[in-house]
Parts: structure tokens; sequence; C-alpha cells
């Protein structure tokens, strides 16, 4: 049998579950799929998605280490651009930056955790064989 890989689901570190609410549903507009603790009193494991792209989000302490960054490839980033901006988030105001590889926005959570978004130019899907 054939080894196939399913997509990776990237794992962040998350401190305050109503900032994380805030910032994965209300500005990035996530869905909660499903959450998981061991106890009332434990701490939250929880999945969100949007679209093509699962994250888990966990306040178990050596589940993931703050600071991390994940890169999504996507398209449409005028589009979330614009969604982004209208939604008047007060700590954050992401712009589109324009790289050698595409576009990019990049977020930041508030546990220091980075998303970049990017849509990813013809140009450089023709010279890496794509």
């Amino acid at each position: 049998m054939a080894v196939l890989l399913d997509d990776a689901i990237p794992i962040l570190r998350i401190f305050d579950e109503a900032k994380a609410r805030e910032f994965y549903v209300g500005f990035l507009g996530f869905s909660v799929d499903w959450e998981h603790r061991f106890n009332d009193d434990a701490p939250l494991y929880m999945q969100v998605s949007r679209g093509g792209l699962r994250m888990h989000l966990s306040e178990h302490h050596g589940d993931a280490s703050p600071g991390a960054r994940i890169f999504v490839p996507m398209h449409g980033i005028e589009a979330l651009h614009a969604e982004l901006a209208a939604k008047n988030y007060k700590y954050g105001k992401p712009g589109i930056n324009t790289v050698d590889w595409g576009r990019e926005i990049t977020v930041a959570d508030p546990f220091g955790n980075r998303i970049t978004f990017c849509e990813q130019s013809h140009l450089s899907a023709e010279n890496d064989g794509s």
C-alpha cells in the first residue's frame, strides 16, 4: 500500500479563549468546528476552519510554542484584504505586501503567532514546475 499524507493541521498556542475567539472567529472569519476540555477547569483545545484550512488552537502547555508562523497559500487576496479592513479590528490593520513569489497579508494573533496568507504569482508557479 502506498503512503498517502493528508493536509497538515498546525497547532497554535493560545492563552485566552475570549481573545482567541475575537481574533480567529470575529476578525479572520473562521468557524469553530469542535472544542474539547478534559473537565470544566481544564485548558481549551479546539479546531477552527475556513475553506480548506484547519487549525488547532490549544491552551495546553507544551502543545505548541508561542510565536509560531504558518504560511497559507490562497486565492482572492484582494477580497480577503477588503474583508479584514471592513472589520476595523483595533489590534491590526494588515496590508498587502508584494514579494517575489506573489502577494501576502500577514496577521499576528494576540499570542504572538503569525499567519501569512499568500496568493502566489503565476510567474513563481511556472518557475517551480507547478
